[in-house]
């Protein structure tokens, strides 16, 4: 948006950045003008919704080298995929067709082979399955990339000695919840994702995989070194002996680690796109993500539709467990059936879900407040403080929401354009 003719409550942007803002959210901009910003070939996009209604839509920086990021355009989300996965369950749920407390077995038969079949949906969703390793059920990429094979293997699998106990399904919990859909459906989760998800709201920024042709979202490429450090011999070899430590590292080691798993995100057209990985390949959007989280946010209404019933939403905001996580270094996550909270300003009420390199999609229910966070920056040497984004972000959004609720009239244009 042109700096020279900002609409009456929207800011006046940095010339760096495109969109628009209401003028509430000016310490926000600012912030993610300079967190983000300032690295050829990156770049990364914001979008706070309050009661459903568009408040900041900005981006800025590069989707690719000289492809300039904009409205459009997605980036691999990671771990954000699990909260749309799980949204998928509960649009299920809603309709009657699981019972969160009803054996898995009992919709995915198969699935109560060793000893399974007793675990319930609401286990699954919460990460209680026992059933995060992925030594267990694969051997490398090839298999990773096979996602209705990963679906059998977890359905033939054992669960280890962290059943009942909140252990961090990193890759799992996405097969899981295809598994299970699967099974009630018939469809996969990538068609799921369209179906249940992105069309029900009217959003074209909600992919699982690679946008289709014709599709008005772009992927941006990833930007850094990426997993390239796992990939070493060295590493290889301590991880992979890693695998049998007592403790959070063993439990790390076997949720995340495969060898040659590290090639997953290697090219212009990564191997990740190319498979139905719901639990870290969603391709979205950050107006994509706020849409989502604003019905989550709402009621489970979206423009005056009703997408979940307040039953489901109520569901949704409960902390299932608040022990710490086994696989996640003991960090307490808070988790709900397929989302999280997080005990830092402006998250420990909401919930939602952050993925590999810190995008993502949140929900605050107490103010109707929905945030969608996506970038594609992901190298060893901004991991930490890009994996904190949430810290940054969602204190300002809160900040900016409070100051907005007292406007009577929210200031959103017709149309913005890229600055």
């Amino acid at each position: 948006m042109s700096n020279d003719a900002s609409p009456p409550g929207l800011m006046d942007l940095p010339a760096t950045v495109g969109g628009y803002a209401a003028v509430e959210f000016g310490p926000l901009v600012r912030a993610f003008a300079r967190m983000v910003g300032g690295q050829p070939g990156a770049g990364g996009a914001l979008t706070v919704h309050l009661r459903g209604e568009p408040l900041v839509e900005i981006w800025i920086g590069d989707a690719a080298p000289r492809r300039p990021w904009d409205a459009d355009t997605g980036a691999i989300v990671f771990s954000a995929t699990k909260g749309i996965a799980a949204t998928v369950i509960h649009r299920l749920a809603d309709r009657g067709l699981i019972d969160y407390d009803a054996p898995v077995a009992h919709y995915w038969p198969e699935f109560a082979a060793n000893g399974k079949g007793r675990i319930t949906v609401r286990q699954v969703l919460s990460h209680r399955a026992g059933l995060y390793g992925l030594p267990e059920i694969a051997r490398g990429l090839d298999d990773v990339l096979d996602h209705r094979m990963m679906e059998d293997h977890l359905a033939a699998a054992k669960p280890d000695h962290l059943l009942g106990i909140p252990a961090y399904h990193a890759l799992t919990f996405g097969w899981l919840l295809a598994g299970l859909a699967r099974a009630v459906t018939g469809r996969g989760m990538a068609e799921l994702f369209r179906t249940e998800v992105a069309e029900p709201l009217g959003t074209e920024g909600i992919h699982l995989g690679s946008p289709p042709p014709g599709s008005t979202t772009s992927a941006a490429l990833l930007h850094g070194n990426k997993l390239s450090a796992v990939g070493t011999n060295y590493v290889s070899l301590v991880l992979g002996r890693a695998y049998s430590l007592p403790g959070p590292l063993g439990a790390v080691a076997r949720a995340l680690f495969l060898p040659g798993l590290d090639q997953l995100l290697e090219g212009d057209d990564p191997p990740i796109l190319r498979t139905e990985l719901g639990a870290g390949n969603g391709v979205c959007t950050a107006t994509g993500l706020a849409t989502v989280y604003a019905a989550l946010a709402n009621g489970g209404m979206h423009q005056g539709r009703r997408f979940l019933s307040p039953e489901t939403i109520r569901a949704m905001r409960q902390v299932e467990t608040f022990r710490l996580d086994r696989a996640l270094f003991y960090i307490p996550m808070m988790w709900h059936m397929g989302y999280h909270s997080l005990p830092v300003p402006g998250a420990h009420a909401g919930f939602g879900h952050i993925g590999l390199g810190g995008s993502f999609g949140w929900a605050e229910p107490r103010l109707g407040l929905s945030v969608g966070f996506v970038h594609n920056r992901l190298g060893i040497g901004s991991m930490s403080l890009d994996q904190l984004a949430s810290a940054w972000v969602l204190p300002l959004v809160v900040r900016g929401a409070h100051a907005a609720r007292r406007t009577t009239t929210p200031a959103v244009p017709a149309a913005a354009s890229v600055a």
